[in-house]
């Protein structure tokens, strides 16, 4: 079928999940010069690869997309272009599941996944800080240190010819205040702020349903990614006595990943995939700065290519699973409906539950409930 047949020399994403030297040809790749950054990596920090539990839900995730040849073409456009890939559509028709597909398909290990809500800012994205924490950590180091003897001398000895009276005097005034709790341990970097860290192959970050999010996150993102990078200002107050400081990461919070004078600057700029169900408009300003791409629900054609990935079988040789793809079809017109419905359909039949004759309406009304419409 044309949706696994075509392939274009300048296609990085291919979808197919066979991509070893396209990772190579991305890594080797130039950017646009308005995209080159020249963040340093750190060598004692390494990203999670193609292993472990996290890996394993992006590929098995990412492997039953099916892209066609336009979201190839889009998707290689941000990829070349090193841009955020701003996807807009109806609920259900595979938005997010795209941005496992592309780390899956070239290997890029886990997705990063920041979720959007009305109350998201953009700091949640960069880092988090618990202040509360750390004052509350020097105050109880404060109270296990012993307090100076009651009737303690408090006046200082005259110290004009001896060192001696400078040991007196630190002693008449009890013992020295704690030394606050290091920084870093209560530090570490968000999704969008891992995403950015320095490396050689980027990291998917996925934005999930930015158009649910407070009017000014869109305009706070601007300088983010035209600039790769962001400071932490609690680290940049300190960088005079500790210029670098090692912090989590939003995989792992013990990765200890240095930062230095608080900045971190991305070297290769991140796949970042943001997704909108289309509830509010974007300021022309962030699209300008996003390579966009709108999915239609799928047809008959691509549906049957969705149930082979995903549940190995055959639409065609089967005349049942043929009309559970037609009654699909035919229940969106009335309503939204969202592809994973059908698999739902397809995986009960599977079992062979609702196989009465007289079942077939209620099991319909039941797994494919329409997500919009006057029967939603």
């Amino acid at each position: 079928m044309e949706a696994e047949a075509v392939v274009k020399d300048w296609w990085l994403y291919h979808g197919t999940g066979q991509g070893t030297d396209r990772r190579a040809r991305l890594e080797a790749g130039s950017p646009p010069p308005w995209r080159d950054f020249t963040g340093t990596p750190d060598p004692g920090y390494a990203p999670p690869g193609c292993e472990g539990p996290a890996w394993e839900r992006t590929r098995r995730r990412g492997e039953g997309y099916v892209p066609d040849e336009q979201e190839k073409d889009v998707v290689n456009t941000a990829l070349h272009l090193r841009r955020p890939l701003l996807i807009t559509g109806k609920p259900g028709v595979g938005k997010s599941t795209l941005a496992y597909s592309i780390a899956s398909d070239l290997g890029l290990g886990p997705v990063l996944h920041w979720p959007i809500t009305s109350r998201t800012v953009l700091r949640d994205g960069l880092y988090l800080y618990d202040a509360i924490g750390r004052l509350q950590e020097a105050g109880l180091e404060q109270l296990r240190r012993p307090a100076a003897p009651v009737g303690r001398a408090t006046t200082a000895p005259d110290t004009t010819n001896t060192d001696t009276g400078t040991a007196a005097v630190l002693s008449a005034a009890g013992p020295e205040p704690a030394a606050a709790p290091s920084i870093s341990r209560y530090l570490r970097l968000g999704p969008l702020g891992t995403a950015l860290l320095p490396q050689d192959r980027p990291r998917v970050l996925l934005v999930d349903e930015i158009d649910k999010s407070d009017i000014d996150l869109p305009g706070d993102l601007l300088t983010v990614f035209e600039d790769g990078g962001f400071v932490i200002p609690e680290l940049a107050r300190l960088a005079q006595e500790d210029p670098t400081v090692a912090i989590g990461t939003d995989d792992d919070p013990d990765a200890a990943v240095r930062v230095a004078q608080g900045r971190v600057q991305c070297r290769y700029f991140p796949v970042v995939v943001l997704t909108s169900n289309g509830e509010r408009d974007f300021p022309p300003a962030f699209l300008r700065r996003c390579v966009r791409l709108h999915l239609e629900p799928p047809g008959e054609e691509k549906l049957a290519l969705i149930v082979r990935r995903r549940l190995g079988i055959d639409v065609e040789a089967g005349g049942e699973y043929q009309e559970l793809v037609r009654d699909f079809i035919d229940r969106a017109g009335d309503g939204d409906l969202a592809t994973d419905q059908l698999l739902n359909a397809i995986q009960l039949r599977l079992a062979g539950a609702w196989s009465a004759p007289g079942d077939r309406d209620r099991f319909l009304k039941t797994v494919m409930q329409h997500l919009t419409g006057p029967t939603a």
